[in-house]
């Protein structure tokens, strides 16, 4: 019994001590309200984006432009609707739109996929991948997690 109570001892203990560094280094929670998401996935928009992390509640009705996220990895969720996914190869026409956002018209080569409802697809930051097909309305949550700048996820 005294075992029993030693052991036990040490398990709260070992609890006790990753509860107060998980708090430690905790932000704020954050709520979003089941209307405020419907309402997002509407028109497609982003959720939350904070240092280090993204939530975007997603739509596309037609193909997209081939994307590559320099720092972001993108988790991807499909909730409705199905798309053709290339990954990989080369990117047409590449173009920055914004700082570590570069676009291009379509990939050539790279690896063919289809997402259908329910699938997890993740994209590694540095990988070019494009929407090459939409079945819509194609609503999937994406969380983008941000490298440092400089480095890779």
């Amino acid at each position: 019994m005294k075992r029993i109570l030693i052991g036990l001892a040490g398990l709260l203990a070992s609890a006790t001590a990753i509860a107060v560094h998980a708090s430690a280094g905790a932000g704020a929670t954050t709520y979003l309200p089941a209307a405020d998401v419907t309402a997002a996935f509407a028109k497609g928009r982003p959720l939350l984006e904070v240092e280090g992390y993204k939530i975007h509640a997603s739509r596309r009705e037609t193909a997209g432009q081939a994307e590559v996220h320099v720092r972001d990895t993108d988790v991807i969720y499909v909730l409705e609707g199905g798309a053709t996914i290339v990954t990989g190869g080369t990117v047409v026409a590449p173009h920055t739109v914004a700082t570590d956002e570069v676009r291009g018209t379509l990939i050539e080569g790279g690896d063919v996929r289809t997402l259908a409802k329910g699938d997890v697809f993740v994209v590694p930051n540095g990988v070019p991948h494009w929407f090459k097909t939409v079945q819509a309305p194609l609503l999937y949550y994406v969380v983008k997690v941000t490298a440092p700048a400089g480095g890779t996820q």
